[in-house]
């Protein structure tokens, strides 16, 4: 994880994308981020959408406006739309079932969701009523900074890796990750997360570089684990590229998007870059402009962006890469492999 010698990192870079050509192949898959909510519960200690921050405007996304989001998908030739919120307990949990139905009777998608640690019998309903996969960053393995940038709601202690295992029983097909320079994060940490990718047997993996907001105490400086420089991992762009190629390298069959982060990281080619080292998956944002702005888990938030005049695919074709067609699940690869 410390390598800085250009010709190993060559190297590197070089064996994920070979590992990732094998195992996935070139279609890039694309997923419709609509994200239904800015409200929740939580107060995380460096997300926007903390329950403290009264700095933005509180929006949640009615069944129609979800619904012509869901269209544009089916019009867009998206396999799949992620249906992303805050842990917001207004999103009731029939009225998702019948959200999630509607979607799978009337279009082709698979059906993505990202609510946060709800309960139990809530992950179970969704389940049952269609969807397909469930996101749950755990953002480090590192308990104790995970305690510190992650207070208990309500008294009841979070762990997030043990709930990714319960989602799998379910049947869902899981994705987990985790940032990238958190203060206090060494080089020690983000190892083990890789770690727990495989030992989770993670579907998807989600990786992308610590931005904090302003209006949060990580954002506001007001603490800093006491390790030193040469242990801290920092949130730069080369190491979240490292986490990209080595998390391939380790779970060669998982679905690995470029993220938002990253292109917020690097608006030019942050995309291109996590293409090139491993990732298989872009999320575009489906969310209206008028929601959009508020949904600022960090600041200056670079959403992925599939214009009318092809400009996200003809990126693809710069890199010798081609949209993916279906939804695109590591369960519908293994399918296809043994029907072959």
């Amino acid at each position: 994880m410390k390598e800085k010698d250009r010709r190993n990192l060559r190297e590197l870079w070089r064996q994920a994308d070979a590992s990732r050509r094998l195992h996935v192949g070139d279609e890039v898959h694309l997923r419709g981020l609509t994200e239904i909510s800015n409200h929740c519960v939580r107060q995380c200690g460096y997300c926007g959408l903390r329950a403290g921050n009264s700095y933005i405007e509180r929006y949640r996304m009615n069944k129609t406006e979800i619904m012509e989001c869901a269209g544009e998908c089916v019009r867009r030739e998206y396999g799949t739309i992620v249906l992303q919120a805050g842990e917001d307990y207004g999103i009731k949990t029939p009225a998702l079932s019948n959200l999630i139905q509607r979607i799978k009777a009337e279009t082709p998608l698979a059906v993505t969701l990202s609510m946060g640690e709800r309960p139990l019998a809530d992950l179970s309903e969704w389940r049952n009523a269609g969807a397909d996969r469930y996101l749950l960053r755990f953002e480090t393995s590192d308990r104790h900074l995970y305690e510190l940038i992650h207070p208990a709601y309500k008294g009841r202690k979070s762990d997030r890796i043990v709930t990714l295992r319960v989602l799998k029983s379910l049947g869902y097909e899981i994705g987990g990750g985790v940032m990238v320079g958190i203060p206090g994060q060494t080089y020690e940490s983000l190892a083990r997360d890789i770690e727990i990718f495989r030992e989770l047997d993670l579907d998807m993996i989600g990786i992308g570089p610590y931005l904090p907001h302003p209006q949060t105490p990580l954002g506001r400086g007001e603490w800093k684990r006491n390790i030193s420089e040469a242990e801290q991992a920092p949130n730069d762009e080369e190491t979240t590229l490292k986490m990209f190629a080595l998390s391939r390298i380790a779970c060669p069959e998982a679905n690995i998007p470029a993220t938002t982060a990253l292109a917020t990281l690097n608006p030019q080619s942050g995309i291109e870059a996590g293409l090139m080292r491993g990732a298989n998956v872009l999320m575009p944002d489906l969310t209206p402009q008028r929601f959009r702005n508020n949904y600022q888990i960090y600041p200056d938030r670079q959403a992925i962006h599939d214009s009318h005049d092809l400009s996200l695919r003809r990126r693809l074709e710069n890199i010798d890469r081609r949209p993916g067609v279906g939804p695109g699940g590591r369960f519908d690869r293994l399918s296809e492999i043994i029907a072959l």
